[in-house]
């Protein structure tokens, strides 16, 4: 491990890289510029920063990652249960355990099926057709704009179909749930933040309270309008056709009630505990997605030789001056056939994944290295850092540069992916339940407006305006990712339609 101070713990080193980051960049660069400050570390050692933090175990390899989530699953850490709760209540699918965590998943799994997912394709088409046009509205214009926010409010329409089969229209109106849920994500905490002002700021719980108020009251509502037709109807009316998420719960709930039951209403705690678990699908399943649409953008903004390339595959597969979305919709299987549109996808997950993955130690667990040693866990945050293992030159070649190819190659070539070793959406029982539909959205939004459009990152014109100060890029990298692993400043950017 790093260098021990008996009275600070590694308190002082780490403050000595973080001093080196900007003061917005997100906490998984620790553990991979702890990496580059100490040589010699490798991807498993312990972080002492007590009282800001439990005692960490860093592991960023392929086999350690194994163990901890497939090998022998631990529990979510506490911390993530506290990060959470003002936007999904007591119980949610991340954060449930047990058996509980298993009927639930096993609810939801159909409704990210790949089979059902393809059915909502021409609603992902549609969205994307408003995307595009408020693109369009940008490069008449010709204005600077942080490609976030669209990307944001593309994603938020999706999801709201799939978790609530509702439209929520929020790339072109407001939405009261969306807004709340937008005020709300800059307040959440993890509890270690080493300014003590952010850390114990009084208005916070007020604040988490009026946001949790509005998004519940809209959802209550959804709810109850299925619900009401299910009191009207019988109990014969049950969604059957829908794989909503909203539906999904409501079924299970209503498959042991008698019509007397359903007569009398909703349990006032059924419903708390189905709210929280649509609170949870909207929040990750926007997001996450969002965040990495925006770096696809970014990414081949930057390398106009793989935007060719992209651009080409998707001429060959759906045609020149066809009507894309007629064309997505009718034949959707045609998605299935854009491997290097699959490889970019792929590649600016490794550059910059969404998510790390944090779990509980436990007495008598220790996770083994390659060269045998035993970590033990107890009383450890064991921190799986994805970051760092896709950035680790041990396990890739060209770790920091962005090379699509890799994933087209066969396996003697070096540029062939260690198995294990990209893990973006997780491994094991207790992986990312929405990857399927991220991709698909994706693979969606990147067809139709990479046809119309060219996205060039704006960021010296953005830091000129706002008069930007201080440290901006992370390893020379001006887009670093920031809270939740969204792109810095949103991705400020310029489009211009593309002259085909």
């Amino acid at each position: 491990m790093p260098a021990y101070n008996p009275i600070f713990g590694h308190l002082l080193i780490c403050g000595k890289i973080l001093a080196n980051l900007p003061t917005d960049a997100n906490p998984h660069y620790l553990p991979d510029q702890t990496r580059l400050a100490v040589p010699g570390l490798g991807p498993i050692y312990y972080l002492d920063n007590w009282p800001f933090s439990a005692p960490i175990l860093v592991t960023a390899s392929p086999s350690t990652a194994y163990q901890i989530a497939q090998e022998h699953s631990l529990p979510k850490f506490h911390a993530m249960r506290k990060f959470l709760r003002p936007l999904t209540g007591e119980y949610d699918l991340v954060t449930m355990e047990g058996q509980l965590w298993k009927t639930w998943r096993a609810i939801y799994n159909p409704g990210f099926s790949l089979t059902h997912l393809m059915t909502l394709v021409p609603q992902i088409v549609k969205e994307t057709a408003v995307f595009c046009e408020i693109l369009q509205q940008h490069a008449e214009a010709k204005d600077l704009f942080e490609m976030k926010t669209l990307t944001d409010n593309l994603t938020m329409d999706i999801i709201g179909k799939v978790v609530l089969d509702s439209n929520i229209n929020s790339q072109q109106s407001e939405n009261v749930m969306v807004t709340a849920l937008r005020r709300q994500i800059p307040w959440l905490s993890f509890g270690a933040e080493i300014n003590p002002i952010k850390r114990f700021n009084p208005l916070r719980p007020l604040v988490h309270w009026y946001n949790a108020s509005q998004m519940d009251r809209y959802i209550s509502l959804e709810l109850e309008d299925r619900f009401s037709h299910l009191q009207t109807s019988g109990k014969s009316y049950l969604f059957k056709e829908s794989k909503s998420i909203a539906d999904l719960t409501l079924n299970t709930y209503l498959a042991d009630k008698t019509p007397e039951a359903i007569a009398a209403g909703m349990d006032a705690n059924f419903k708390s505990f189905a709210i929280s678990q649509i609170k949870l699908f909207i929040f990750s399943g926007h997001d996450t997605t969002s965040s990495t649409m925006s770096y696809v953008f970014y990414l081949l903004g930057k390398h106009p030789t793989a935007l060719q390339r992209l651009r080409n595959e998707h001429d060959n597969v759906f045609g020149v001056g066809t009507p894309l979305g007629s064309v997505i919709c009718d034949k959707p299987h045609l998605l299935n056939q854009l491997p290097f549109t699959t490889a970019v996808i792929k590649e600016t997950l490794r550059l910059f994944p969404v998510v790390s993955s944090t779990r509980a130690g436990e007495p008598g667990y220790s996770v083994v290295d390659e060269q045998g040693r035993f970590f033990p866990t107890d009383g450890c945050l064991v921190w799986s850092i994805h970051h760092a293992l896709h950035r680790d030159p041990a396990f890739w070649p060209q770790p920091d540069a962005f090379v699509p190819e890799r994933w087209l190659a066969e396996p003697t070539d070096p540029l062939y992916p260690i198995k294990g070793a990209w893990r973006p959406f997780k491994f094991g029982p207790r992986n990312c339940i929405g990857q399927e539909l991220a991709v698909l959205e994706i693979k969606i939004v990147v067809l139709m407006a990479l046809r119309r459009f060219d996205v060039e990152a704006a960021y010296e014109e953005w830091d000129l305006l706002a008069g930007r100060k201080g440290r901006r890029t992370v390893n020379g990298e001006r887009a670093y990712q920031v809270l939740l692993a969204q792109p810095s400043d949103g991705l400020p950017c310029r489009v211009k339609a593309v002259q085909r």
